[in-house]
């Protein structure tokens, strides 16, 4: 067992206000006892095709050097959201993850970009500034192998599948649902995805800033193998913790053996 902290922290036009509140908040959660800690999806910036670029920066950047070296601080396991990537001229939406020591265990590009357009409310073109990842991300720490999606990447339970099949026991998943989609899918697609796969599953949205570019839905949650919130936020800042209880997989999984009952041969 060990504890999983998600950091709901908003992303501004400040970008050094923004490294401050990820410090501020990923130090409390390791004081509190968090071996494992996520940040949201664009924690760094606003979330708007118009900040990206601006924000974007290459893999040895200022904010990539800030995660990996307070991991290797306070020795913990850091999922780092997601920031804009710049690799020469192409921008990704790309979440660094870092083990204890620091290094870099995994990179995770957003595989499904977020192109919608919901009649009269929301439209939003993320293909307009970003470019796909096209590799699925599981890094290997001392407790399990955890899987990392971003956002949009939950619509797609192929994907989840895949990183169950290929051993994940936890997925975290930085996302910053909006306000429409929000109240109607998040729940039910994070209990979803963690009852289909038996997983863990920990979604880490920004808070909302009423003031700000982007509203985000918020509600970061933790969701167990057998469907269960076992912590969940509200559209404000803050952090919540879980307990990760890897017995509590196996027995699920042995329980109602649903992986091993698949017919590929089938579907």
């Amino acid at each position: 067992m060990f504890k999983l902290a998600l950091c709901q922290i908003p992303g501004s036009e400040d970008k050094e206000l923004n490294i401050a509140k990820a410090d501020k908040a990923i130090r409390e959660a390791a004081a509190n006892g968090a071996q494992v800690i996520s940040l949201p999806e664009m924690w760094n910036c606003p979330y708007s095709n118009d900040y990206f670029r601006k924000f974007a920066e290459p893999a040895d950047g200022r904010c990539v050097k800030f995660m990996s070296n307070l991991a290797a601080e306070l020795g913990i396991y850091l999922i780092g959201g997601t920031i804009a990537e710049l690799d020469e001229d192409k921008v990704y939406n790309t979440s660094f993850c870092f083990g204890p020591d620091g290094k870099l265990l995994g990179r995770h590009r957003k595989v499904h970009l977020f192109d919608i357009d919901v009649e009269g409310s929301f439209r939003f073109m993320e293909s307009d500034t970003l470019t796909a990842g096209d590799e699925m991300t599981i890094i290997d720490t001392e407790f399990c192998k955890i899987g990392v999606a971003i956002c949009y990447d939950i619509r797609f339970p192929e994907w989840f599948r895949k990183m169950a099949l290929a051993g994940a026991e936890l997925v975290v998943l930085p996302a910053a649902f909006n306000t429409t989609t929000g109240p109607v899918h998040w729940d039910i697609t994070m209990q979803v995805r963690a009852m289909d796969n038996q997983v863990y599953l920990a979604a880490n949205a920004p808070a909302r800033d009423e003031n700000g570019i982007f509203k985000a839905y918020g509600h970061s949650c933790i969701v167990d193998p057998w469907s269960q919130f076992i912590a969940k936020a509200d559209e404000k800042e803050c952090i919540i913790y879980g307990d990760i209880d890897l017995d509590k997989v196996k027995s699920i999984r042995n329980q109602l053996p649903l992986l091993k009952h698949r017919r590929p041969e089938l579907y």
